[in-house]
């Protein structure tokens, strides 16, 4: 059982679009309650914080227990966020493609599948795909003061196309 558990729990994380018949909550044992939640279908983020076709699945939310929410964004490439920063930080973790993200500084880092990136609290930045290349990325976000994120600006083409 334990073997299985770890399975289900694995492909829950890797895969976006994982569907498992499993029970929303069950007791491991007497001292540990493990919840598998269904992610919801991804949908189309907001043109008021993204440039391009860009798509959001929401895995999990804020519980009594955890201040952290988790989500995969799927970038069509070309693609990209708002300039933003984070109350409490974020990690990004590249599940497919190549990640551009930047920094207010023009500091641009690419990251490619596997690689975690951190983005500090209050640091002005963006992430993306390149131009050719989708990009998956999975986000652990802090939640601070009931905010994980502060959106700003549009990434303009001059700021995402420079090295």
């Amino acid at each position: 059982m334990k073997k299985l558990l770890t399975l289900a729990l694995a492909a829950a994380l890797c895969c976006p679009f994982f569907n498992t018949a499993f029970a929303d909550e069950f007791v491991q044992n007497a001292d540990t309650t493990v919840r598998v939640e269904k992610p919801a279908a991804p949908v189309n983020a907001s043109n008021a914080t993204f440039t391009g076709a860009v798509k959001h699945l929401s895995l999990f939310g804020t519980t009594d227990e955890t201040t952290y929410t988790g989500s995969y964004v799927i970038f069509s490439p070309g693609s990209r966020s708002f300039w933003h920063t984070h109350p409490g930080g974020q990690r990004l973790i590249v599940v497919k493609g190549t990640l551009w993200t930047c920094t207010w500084n023009g500091e641009k880092t690419i990251a490619h599948e596997g690689d975690s990136v951190w983005c500090p609290v209050g640091v002005k930045h963006w992430h993306g795909a390149p131009h050719d290349e989708e990009c998956v990325q999975m986000t652990l976000t802090e939640v601070r003061s009931g905010q994980n994120v502060t959106w700003m600006e549009p990434v303009t083409d001059e700021q995402y196309n420079a090295k």
